[in-house]
């Protein structure tokens, strides 16, 4: 087994996550198998009660487990199916020391970071280095580890030791080193700083780690004499200095990576170049190089809670442009802020009431993803409310589904006290109910996890069809709430049809609107196994009734593109303004602002 390790300098934020994944779609295009880990220094067992204000979205993986979200960059780049167990944090380490320690497996010594935790480290990186997650027999050939945080961080002051331990153990030539650091050009002078990198090289070095390549983050393309200054003062060859600048979208960092040689350095020091193959990109270029000949697009309204973060709903974001770039439609997001919707915020707030309500009647279709507590769920129920009403395209995920359902038992049912118990214990018309096999006492790892099995009850439904007309389909799960199945029969008398259920029968997975051009809501997440040449069946759905709604508001000279079914290639933008009139942070190339993954507004990686 080979091993890549990609560590961060200077700051956060710097697109570890994407220069990690780029690294392993290099190497797959070099014919080799890839795995990757992600270790995240912080304390808490993994990512499922932290906020997405604190970290971003939770990205869920088929077995359930609650990982950082630079795992959904893996599995969208390398078109793997990771376990939990390839996302290590120190409170995973600790507890499985200390579960030892209680057992007496160290007989009676005395534990400590060394040796006890910095074994424990190596052992975990080498066991799940050895799961297949490719779908084939056998180990993968290389692993990418990214180790999360900053280098000088106090917390992450085990795992280097670790690492630095585990590259003398694996031997040379079965580790490569590669540290991404921040070359700033400062507004003052106009000039690369290279100082800022020879001082987190130096640190690095001072940890008994030297790195064998340097990706130089920055916001122009570095010349030669910046280069030359790093080789000389961080003692790496001027060949193994990469730069990875800012691009029009993430799709080009692996091309960047290749351009300037990156795949050589990292097989020279591997020892693989003698069975490597030249990358092989062509789908990838296919992919990348044309998104900028979509002229049409398609509008799509996301109404959340957390629009102010766009990391909040990553893959969400990501499933929409993989949709949209497979039916040759540039994707525009507008981000609508789910309390500006409501009557309270027209009192209070009046403008950003009306630019809310704005975006919303300009879009060509509806989003309403998942997530948690009570605030903003009216302005989410007047969102389905205004979809269902005047026939705009609507997708709705986990909360989203919820919440179309509570409006039409408000609305097509008069239960206008109907509510979940999420947002009201005592609901006198509870139709989302609490899941009897949830916990109410615990949070982290006690929701409905992971991939279940959904089976359509209506052959022709839009779903079904979607996938293919398959009789069930597997999805992931992150929920602990469920619609009341003893109103089932009382909807369904009233035209609202739940086409998918679980294998009981009594667990809604899928609704739909039927007579409606686009209107369903599904109780799983879509977007976490959503790729870029397969985009999510549902999200396709959508994008391809908004599309159809958008050529409606085009003039008839600028013509129309046909949808196809093939895979073709587009552009994300995202529009500048939330729900209170003001700039937003996502407002540039693919409004993915990253803490450390993906591009920043400015279109960094």
């Amino acid at each position: 087994m080979k091993y890549v390790l990609v560590t961060g300098g200077v700051v956060s934020g710097l697109g570890k996550g994407v220069t990690a994944s780029s690294i392993g779609v290099l190497l797959k295009a070099c014919g080799f198998r890839v795995t990757s880990i992600k270790i995240d220094p912080y304390l808490n067992t993994d990512a499922g009660t932290m906020s997405p204000f604190e970290h971003g979205e939770v990205f869920v993986l088929d077995d359930g487990g609650e990982v950082d979200l630079d795992l959904g960059n893996y599995e969208r780049f390398l078109d793997i199916k990771l376990t939990r167990d390839n996302n290590i944090t120190t409170g995973k380490i600790y507890q499985s020391v200390i579960e030892k320690e209680r057992r007496g497996d160290y007989l009676g010594k005395t534990v400590q970071v060394v040796p006890h935790i910095t074994d424990a480290i190596q052992e975990w990186i080498e066991r799940v280095a050895q799961i297949p997650v490719d779908g084939k027999d056998g180990p993968a050939d290389v692993c990418v580890i990214e180790l999360g945080g900053t280098i000088g961080d106090i917390e992450s002051m085990p795992f280097i030791e670790a690492l630095g331990q585990f590259s003398y153990h694996v031997g040379s030539g079965n580790f490569c080193l590669i540290h991404v650091s921040l070359v700033p050009v400062l507004n003052v002078v106009g000039e690369p700083k290279t100082k800022p990198t020879q001082h987190s090289v130096r640190q690095l070095r001072g940890l008994g780690m030297t790195p064998d390549l340097l990706a130089c983050r920055s916001s122009k393309e570095l010349d030669g004499n910046v280069k030359e200054k790093l080789a000389q003062f961080c003692h790496v060859p001027l060949s193994n200095i990469i730069n990875l600048h800012d691009v029009p979208n993430i799709w080009h960092i692996p091309l960047l990576l290749r351009d300037q040689k990156a795949h050589k350095a990292i097989l020279k020091a591997l020892n693989l170049l003698g069975v490597a193959t030249e990358p092989n990109f062509k789908e990838w270029i296919s992919r990348t190089k044309v998104h900028d000949k979509f002229h049409e697009s398609v509008r799509i309204a996301m109404v959340g809670k957390y629009t102010g973060l766009s990391d909040a709903y990553l893959s969400v974001l990501k499933a929409l442009l993989h949709a949209s770039v497979a039916h040759n439609h540039k994707l525009i997001v507008d981000w609508v802020p789910a309390e500006h919707l409501e009557d309270v915020t027209f009192k209070e707030n009046p403008d950003a009431h009306e630019a809310a309500w704005g975006l919303l009647k300009g879009a060509n279709g509806i989003l309403v993803p998942g997530g948690f507590g009570d605030r903003g769920v009216q302005g989410k129920i007047l969102a389905a409310k205004f979809a269902r009403e005047n026939n705009v395209p609507f997708l709705g995920i986990c909360l989203g589904m919820q919440i179309a359902v509570i409006e039409f038992a408000r609305s097509i049912l008069g239960l206008l006290d109907a509510n979940s118990t999420e947002f009201d214990p005592e609901a006198k018309t509870p139709c989302v109910l609490f899941m009897p096999e949830g916990s109410k006492t615990h949070m982290g790892g006690t929701m409905r996890l992971g991939s279940r099995r959904t089976y359509f009850q209506v052959a022709d439904c839009k779903s079904a069809k979607l996938y293919g007309n398959a009789s069930f389909v597997d999805e992931r799960h992150r929920h602990r709430y469920e619609v009341n199945p003893d109103m089932i029969s009382q909807f369904e008398s009233a035209g609202l049809s739940f086409v998918g259920k679980d294998e009981t029968g009594r667990r809604m997975e899928i609704i739909e609107l039927p007579g409606h051009p686009f209107f369903v809501g599904a109780q799983f997440h879509p977007e976490f196994k959503s790729r870029p040449g397969k985009p999510s069946p549902l999200f396709s759905g959508l994008i391809v009734a908004a599309c159809k709604m958008s050529r409606t508001f085009l003039p008839a000279s600028n013509g129309h593109a046909k949808l196809t079914k093939g895979i073709h290639n587009g552009h994300l933008s995202v529009n500048t303004h939330t729900g209170n009139g003001s700039k937003s942070p996502n407002g540039s190339i693919y409004g993915v602002h990253t803490n450390g993954n993906g591009l920043h507004a400015d279109g960094s990686c």
